[in-house]
């Protein structure tokens, strides 16, 4: 209760103050922010910088191309967790209003995606700054898990990179709650998220939760495996099989099929066996045409790409349902499907594992290979156009500006990836998903 309070003093305090001077107020929003949240304040500054791991305006050094030097203050800096750079946006038409403002009031939902593209040149600005600050740590700072882009009294954006080289932060934890308002704050789940940011945010990194799971999943899978090929299944036969299975573990839970419905007929089939094969594959079979899907009861869309076009069930006995059943009842939307591949791996007999292709790596050492070779040029065309595009806008050649944007777009639309050891898909699933992250 003493938590919710604090909070509700905390929004009725700050929300709607906008208009201020960002350098006067945003060190005793975000100090009342953190006791708030119930987290440690910031620590006093000390004359000798290699002291301030967790302080406001703490200084690094920039080096010019000519040698030159000079200091630039991070807002707020805790090593090993968070560069935090404040802003202050302000009405439209008030001093020093975002540029591309215009006079009027304010929109009820100013800042969400859409409302006001000004602001979020704002906060997009913000954010580039802040990852600037990360690359100006000193010598034996590693860059931290998290980048944070605060808008004083209004609200703060969360961009993450658990890989450690600071090149870039994606939204986190994706791009419908990476943005989180004031008014957020009385979620306890976001207020858990915020504390985590400031104290352990090594323990929000999704790929420590998909391991477990990997793990705990595929102990199932590879006993189904094990006891099918030992009836005399083919290794490929029971891969397909069982990947089948998993998407459709996959699909229930983000909603691509009735929630909870796959699990109910495993159920239901773990207590009369016989049901299994005939139930499943029409069910697949409706998924690959779409159509009525009686072990649901319900109506399924067509999955294109022929995955379900071989919709035949294996039989399998009340044993190796009950495993099958225990792997559905993970929360597959927290399964991030890079890790598809590790499952396949894990289950299959490992003397058939290279005859398939299927060997699986591990998302950290895919995501280095594709930020070095796919991403980092991308994201530099990126820079050059959106420069281009806001030199543009600047000498009055809005249509010019937009050309030039979308013009970028198309090239990143048509971009090819080919990888020449495709086995599970993992590396093309990691570098599309970077992709769309781009895309914004």
């Amino acid at each position: 209760m003493a938590v919710e309070q604090a909070v509700e003093r905390f929004i009725a305090r700050w929300q709607g103050r906008v208009g201020g001077q960002e350098r006067a107020n945003y060190a005793l929003f975000l100090s009342e922010l953190t006791d708030a949240l119930g987290v440690a304040r910031p620590d006093p500054a000390s004359a000798a910088t290699e002291e301030n791991d967790y302080v406001l305006e703490r200084v690094v050094k920039e080096i010019g191309r000519d040698g030159a030097v000079s200091r630039r203050r991070i807002d707020l800096y805790r090593r090993s967790r968070f560069v935090l750079e404040a802003k202050q946006s302000r009405l439209p038409g008030a001093a020093k209003a975002p540029l591309g403002a215009t006079a009027g009031p304010e929109p009820v939902t100013r800042g969400r995606r859409g409302a006001d593209k000004a602001w979020d040149v704002l906060m997009m600005n913000a954010r580039n700054q802040a990852e600037h600050y990360v690359r100006l740590l000193p010598e034996g700072h590693e860059p931290p898990p998290f980048v944070v882009v605060c808008d004083v009294g209004h609200c703060l954006e969360l961009y993450a990179n658990f890989r450690k080289d600071g090149k870039a932060y994606d939204q986190f934890p994706d791009r419908q709650g990476y943005r989180i308002y004031l008014e957020d704050l009385r979620r306890s789940e976001v207020r858990e998220r915020l504390v985590k940011v400031w104290n352990d945010p090594l323990a929000l990194d999704p790929a420590l939760h998909a391991s477990r799971v990997t793990r705990e999943i595929a102990i199932r899978l590879a006993e189904v495996s094990r006891r099918l090929e030992a009836k005399g299944h083919a290794t490929e036969e029971v891969a397909r099989f069982l990947m089948r299975m998993l998407f459709t573990m996959f699909a229930q839970d983000v909603g691509l099929i009735e929630r909870g419905g796959f699990s109910a007929l495993l159920a239901e089939c773990e207590a009369a066996p016989a049901r299994f094969q005939p139930v499943v594959g029409q069910l697949w079979e409706a998924m690959d045409k779409g159509g009525y899907a009686f072990g649901l009861k319900a109506q399924v869309p067509r999955f294109n790409g022929a995955f379900f076009r071989d919709c035949s069930a294996l039989p399998l006995d009340k044993t190796e349902i009950a495993e099958l059943r225990a792997a559905a009842s993970y929360d597959w939307r927290e399964v991030e499907p890079a890790i598809f591949g590790a499952l396949l791996e894990k289950a299959l007999d490992p003397d058939e594992r290279s005859a398939l292709g299927a060997h699986y790596t591990p998302r950290a050492y895919v995501e280095r290979l594709v930020v070095a070779t796919v991403m980092e040029p991308l994201r530099a065309d990126w820079a050059t156009a959106l420069a281009t595009a806001e030199r543009q806008r600047e000498e009055g050649r809005g249509a010019q500006a937009l050309k030039t944007v979308r013009g970028f777009h198309a090239r990143l639309c048509a971009t090819r990836v080919l990888d020449p050891a495709c086995g599970t898909g993992n590396f093309l699933y990691v570098t599309l998903e970077l992709m769309k992250r781009l895309e914004g």
